[in-house]
């Protein structure tokens, strides 16, 4: 069974008087431990998977699963509830809150599940120094450059030990010597600590970092082979976490 599994999902907009259709009756498997990554021109609902898959938006038809719970069926809030506990968000441009320390961001996410004072604590050094900043924990965002904000955003990301984590442009505002630092974290994460990642980039070379990458054309997802990217899953659930 695939960790992430799209069936006959569709999404429609209006604007004015048309009506878009990004995602129209896509399947799609992710398999734990896979880093996929999206491409596709602007506009075409790239960003409207992540919302999806992260139970932000809910598609018009079809099934979303992940982890093995079907998360269209969820309510409202048993959506923020399953969405602490199994989905980590990397945003473009870090969304830290600039009065709290590097250690305050990511302690956040663990804040909403059921953790004793030291085993958040656990996690947020694990976290921390799983992205190189144990030595910045006391730092406010204003005393961290923009590479050390987006590495204390994935460590926000993956500090309550996600079962996929879901990254929106996450090298799109850093110049390239910061942006190639993230990519090869990420690929880090994904190969030492098998963190399954689904990255949504318009930068062909941050693409190919992917084990797998993907192509949105006229509301269908292609392998980057033309191919289709519904396939057997291999394995099964995650096989080890940080920490």
């Amino acid at each position: 069974m695939a960790l992430v599994e799209l069936r006959g999902v569709t999404k429609r907009f209006r604007k004015g008087d048309e009506t878009i259709t990004p995602l129209d009756q896509v399947d799609l498997d992710i398999v734990a431990g896979e880093f996929v990554s999206l491409m596709g021109p602007s506009g075409t609902g790239k960003s409207t998977l992540l919302n999806l898959v992260s139970g932000i938006d809910r598609p018009d038809s079809g099934t979303i699963t992940v982890a093995g719970t079907e998360v269209t069926k969820l309510s409202r809030s048993k959506l923020a509830d399953w969405r602490a506990a199994n989905l980590g968000y990397i945003f473009q441009t870090h969304n830290l809150i600039p009065v709290l320390t590097a250690y305050e961001n990511v302690e956040l996410p663990t804040l909403l599940l059921k953790l004793t004072a030291s085993e958040r604590r656990q996690r947020v050094e694990l976290a921390l120094e799983a992205v190189g900043l144990s030595d910045r924990a006391d730092h406010y965002p204003r005393q961290l450059s923009g590479g050390q904000e987006q590495r204390v955003g994935i460590a926000r990301a993956i500090v309550a030990h996600p079962q996929v984590v879901v990254a929106d442009e996450p090298t799109g505002s850093l110049d390239a010597e910061t942006s190639e630092q993230v990519q090869t974290l990420l690929q880090r994460l994904n190969k030492e600590l098998n963190i399954t990642l689904l990255m949504v980039t318009h930068d062909s070379d941050v693409a190919a970092i992917a084990t797998r990458q993907l192509v949105l054309d006229h509301g269908k997802f292609l392998e980057r082979d033309g191919t289709s990217p519904t396939r057997k899953a291999e394995g099964g659930k995650m096989i080890k976490q940080f920490g």
